[in-house]
């Protein structure tokens, strides 16, 4: 509809939003190291050296780095992270040569987002004694946070040579090159770690991730059964299980672990799932059917179980084994409009629109759901050719929740597709009461206004657009185009399309549109070469098309202009009759 219709394949961005993501453990485990050991102050023995003696005056203290130090840490406690900086920074230059208060300050730098202070710091530490395990540890922390991969291993490896037992620190340097796909540097860092801390489970569980991943199963095997020997109460290592019984096709194994998951840990919906799907397609239907009713009943009470069926099944897009537990789940609940929802989007991705379009229907209006499901249930109607049941239906859920913005919005959209441009600005009009500020209103408002041939109108909304969104491109694209269509402020049209180009330097359109000032401007040749350049990137636009024969034309290069106003009549459905006329206008001259 060109009216920026949601994608049905993906949940909304505000169900996005209500959405944790599941990670890599070891990517946990890196984050969340480095962040303790940010914010513990490195967990330092020392102290400043000029601590003060009992009784002195408070002027004196006041001329004591340890002083400074103390009401640092007073400030830093209450989240008053500047004037924390500001007073340990006094601490240091009473006392330059404390190793304890430059890292101290290097961590408060790193909890106020100053990082590069942070590291000026650091590297002062490790000038003066390159092997400061702990500033090294620190500088590693920074430099992964950055994304410099190179300088956090070199301090990584640095580390674990002066000190072989820093556990985490073998974690972090393995989980880097991990993450680079190099599996044998991580496995080299993960043995160095069971060589040095034998009953380390972290190092065993990342050396099976590490052996599945290069296909030495047996071995594999053995390191997650050490992990679990070690830390019985994990999960992440029965999953890893699981995935290497699914591949040796091990039903026993797999119903075993399953089980055992869900003996120490009832409430896993994960499990619970999969083992439910597992019954399924092994024809054990009664057992799956008594898990999903229970998760069913579930979902009632607990929205986690229907995240988890959209991060299993349709973030994945495994539509077909997420309708096998959505439609089970519904036996229990045949009322629910979360499951219906997420029915119609398995549906959507399937192509199987009858489908969608029934369980979107069926989300009823006090979900959480009801916006997108009514949304997309109209989207559905207008590819199918009923753009009146569509608007019937918007207009029912606008009256519904007449708060709700977006519902007018995309009546507004609807009513422009139908050509009905008046009830369009009405709609579109109502959104902006409800929601002043968003730029997506007033773009496709100003797009309705120059339909109803109000151009001041229209430049006023897309220049609202840029005031809330500078960076928007459609509108920097439509408002510069506007002007050069009518001929004002050429150079301004210049400015914004080429601003709108910095954005989006590969859209057809926008370089058309450069090309049109150009061609207003009367430089032609300059036209020319944007035109040709955009025609490239969208060969089927008739008015682009008729815009480089303009160009030819202008340049007197008669056969091409009538080689592309040709091309563009074949593409232009309505106002043909000018086009026809240029086309004439030069047939009849004999060219």
């Amino acid at each position: 509809l060109g009216s920026g219709f949601k994608k049905l394949d993906r949940v909304s961005r505000r169900t996005k939003q209500r959405m944790s993501r599941m990670k890599l453990l070891h990517c946990k485990m890196a984050i969340f190291f480095v962040v303790v050991f940010f914010n513990s102050g490195c967990a330092l023995n020392s102290t400043p050296k000029t601590t003060p003696t009992y009784g002195q005056s408070l002027i004196n203290q006041a001329n004591n780095a340890y002083y400074y130090f103390i009401e640092a840490q007073i400030q830093r406690s209450s989240g008053n992270l500047e004037k924390a900086i500001v007073l340990l920074n006094k601490a240091i230059a009473l006392d330059p040569e404390s190793v304890y208060l430059k890292r101290e300050i290097a961590t408060l730098y790193l909890q106020n987002k100053e990082d590069e202070n942070a590291i000026k710091v650091l590297e002062d530490i490790l000038k003066s004694d390159p092997d400061d395990v702990k500033a090294l540890i620190l500088y590693g922390g920074i430099r992964q946070v950055q994304k410099d991969n190179e300088a956090a291993i070199q301090a990584y490896e640095k580390v674990i040579a002066l000190d072989p037992q820093q556990e985490k620190v073998y974690s972090l340097l393995g989980s880097i090159y991990l993450d680079a796909g190099n599996l044998d540097q991580a496995k080299r860092v993960f043995l160095q770690l069971l060589e040095h801390i034998p009953e380390s489970y972290a190092g065993h569980f990342f050396l099976g991730k590490i052996y599945a991943e290069q296909g030495q199963t047996q071995a594999a095997e053995k390191e997650f059964q050490r992990t679990l020997e070690l830390k019985p109460e994990l999960l992440e290592p029965r999953f890893e299980l699981l995935k290497l019984y699914n591949d040796q096709n091990n039903k026993e194994k797999i119903i075993q672990m399953y089980q055992d998951i869900l003996e120490r840990d009832p409430g896993n919906i994960q499990a619970a799932m999969e083992l439910g799907y597992y019954y399924h397609s092994h024809g054990r239907a009664a057992e799956a059917e008594e898990i999903f009713k229970k998760l069913g009943e579930r979902s009632r009470t607990e929205f986690e179980v229907i995240i988890k069926v959209i991060q299993l099944y349709i973030d994945q897009k495994k539509y077909d084994e997420g309708l096998v537990v959505i439609q089970g789940m519904l036996q229990a609940v045949p009322d629910s409009s979360e499951l219906h929802h997420i029915a119609g989007i398995a549906f959507y991705g399937k192509k199987d629109n009858q489908s969608a379009l029934a369980n979107f229907l069926k989300v009823g209006t006090d979900s959480r759901f009801y916006e997108d499901a009514v949304i997309h249930a109209a989207y559905l109607l207008s590819e199918d050719k009923k753009n009146e049941e569509a608007i019937k239906l918007l207009s029912a859920a606008s009256k519904n929740s007449p708060q709700n913005s977006e519902f007018k919005y995309y009546l507004g959209t609807f009513y422009e597709e139908e050509e009905q441009f008046e009830k369009a600005e009405l709609m579109i009009t109502e959104a902006i009461q409800l929601e002043p500020e968003n730029a997506k209103y007033y773009f496709r408002l100003g797009v309705v206004y120059d339909k109803l041939n109000k151009k001041e109108a229209s430049m006023e909304a897309m220049r609202k657009v840029i005031a809330i969104d500078p960076k928007h491109s459609n509108a920097l694209n439509y408002l510069g185009y506007t002007y050069a269509d009518l001929g004002q402020n050429l150079d301004e049209a210049e400015k914004l399309i080429k601003e709108a180009l910095k954005y989006k330097p590969d859209d057809g359109y926008i370089t058309d549109s450069l090309g049109w000032v150009y061609y207003k401007k009367g430089d032609f040749e300059k036209a020319l070469q944007y035109l040709q350049k955009a025609v490239e990137i969208v060969p089927d636009d008739p008015i682009m098309l008729e815009h480089l024969g303009d160009a030819y034309l202008k340049l007197n290069d008669k056969i091409n202009a009538l080689k592309y106003y040709n091309k563009s009549l074949q593409h232009k459905e309505k106002d043909k009759e000018e086009l026809e006329k240029k086309i004439q206008a030069i047939t009849e001259n004999g060219s």
